[in-house]
């Protein structure tokens, strides 16, 4: 049993992308998918589909590179954890390295990140920030 899929699914994008890999499968999850939805929004993955295996079903994440083949994801940090939530409002969220990088953050209205959390004036919990 894993205790935290996320951090699992950060790391793999870490280590794929480290490696050069094309692309990366894990485990699918509403939140999983978010998070896809908002790194797909934000530029640093290409797309991602969802491959139905007649269980949880597999999150097939393709990943982005500039073009002489540097990462677009430079940093990949899990801020939140199951044992230490970290919660910010929409008026404590600072920009990521200096506004190249995001925060992704769960709220209310979904997965967003921190630019989409500021101009909704939403808060929630900061899963990650990648830069």
């Amino acid at each position: 049993m894993m205790t935290d899929p996320i951090a699992d699914m950060l790391t793999r994008l870490r280590n794929a992308q480290t490696a050069g890999k094309p692309d990366v499968n894990i485990l699918s999850s509403r939140l999983a998918i978010g998070i896809a939805k908002v790194l797909r929004r934000e530029g640093f993955i290409k797309d991602f589909t969802v491959v139905q295996d007649g269980r949880q079903g597999i999150l097939r994440i393709y990943l982005k590179y500039g073009p002489s083949g540097e990462r677009t994801m430079r940093q990949i940090r899990r801020v939140s954890s199951p044992g230490r939530r970290i919660y910010r409002r929409a008026s404590e969220l600072s920009a990521v390295l200096n506004g190249m990088g995001i925060a992704i953050l769960t709220t209310s209205k979904g997965v967003l990140s921190d630019r989409e959390c500021r101009q909704q004036r939403l808060g929630g919990e900061v899963i990650a920030k990648i830069g």
